[in-house]
């Protein structure tokens, strides 16, 4: 057999699924062993312990949980009668920054540093094609997310179950549930709290093909973060509010309605959608027409 006929049959081997799914299991891989990523998953696990311990301290002499006027984060105050509840409270407390500062550190780094670190080029060698690179970049950054989400869910019940008492769940609605049914809404907000992130993902990505250092995408990433947070608390902004990618995370609440309110939920999925779809196409458009030197 010729070259000219070996050719086109590695590159069709090159192009098969299972290749395409060695890519991703490799980013995956990378991702998830970096000394950095494994620091930002440490914290987010220490967060339900602090809180746990925090609240097992203040409430040893009977006190209630939170501050004295009843404020704090939500769920916050039903920790000490199950423990359960910390799962809720840890996810409400990191939701609206530990989590997203996470994402956009990871989200941030994912084209521009490999450009940074001169192996874009490298990676683009193979028959891969822009395309699929962006897209098995974005996956594994939405599976840091489901990731993310799972390890303060997790070690909040762990610590939860330690520290406190489980049993049956009193929902929002004032009605009790079974502990496996609690627990399975539990699931459920964990997985809704990261797909709550997935349009912060796909901002931070596109952000990341414009820059050429990852430690600058990162920064910039995490700075839209804490512009938009800011934008979504002024009252004279109301307007906008509904547009914005933060403003219905803590819409996952509503899971603990009895029946389930899903109205801010889907509008958060929804919004978040059209986020990952805006700002996904400008990335892909960003990045297949950039000149790529690194």
């Amino acid at each position: 057999m010729s070259q000219a006929e070996v050719a086109p049959v590695r590159a069709g081997r090159s192009r098969s699924p299972l290749w395409t799914f060695g890519i991703l299991r490799s980013e995956l891989a990378t991702t998830l062993r970096r000394g950095r990523t494994l620091a930002l998953l440490g914290v987010l696990a220490a967060v339900p312990v602090l809180i746990g311990i925090a609240v097992r301290i203040q409430t040893s002499d009977g006190s209630p949980a939170g501050p004295p006027n009843g404020g704090g984060p939500a769920f916050l105050s039903q920790v000490t009668n199950n423990g359960l509840f910390l799962v809720f409270a840890a996810l409400a407390v990191t939701l609206p920054v530990f989590l997203p500062l996470t994402v956009g550190v990871v989200a941030g780094d994912a084209i521009a540093g490999e450009a940074s670190a001169g192996t874009l080029r490298y990676l683009l060698v193979a028959p891969a094609g822009r395309t699929r690179l962006l897209l098995t970049k974005y996956t594994a950054t939405l599976a840091f997310c489901l990731t993310a989400t799972l390890v303060v869910a997790v070690s909040a019940l762990v610590v939860g179950a330690l520290l406190f008492p489980v049993g049956e769940v009193t929902t929002i609605s004032g009605t009790r549930i079974g502990v496996g049914e609690g627990l399975l809404r539990a699931g459920l907000i964990a997985v809704t709290v990261a797909a709550s992130l997935i349009g912060f993902a796909a901002l931070g990505l596109f952000i990341s093909t414009l820059a050429g250092s990852g430690i600058a995408a990162m920064a910039a990433t995490v700075g839209v973060l804490i512009t938009v947070q800011i934008l979504d608390t002024i009252p004279q902004l109301s307007g906008i509010h509904p547009y914005l990618f933060p403003h219905y995370w803590l819409s996952f609440a509503d899971l603990l309605r009895d029946p389930v309110y899903w109205d801010e939920i889907v509008k958060n999925l929804g919004l978040q959608g059209m986020y990952a779809a805006v700002f996904g196409s400008a990335a892909w458009a960003r990045f297949t027409a950039k000149d790529i030197t690194a």
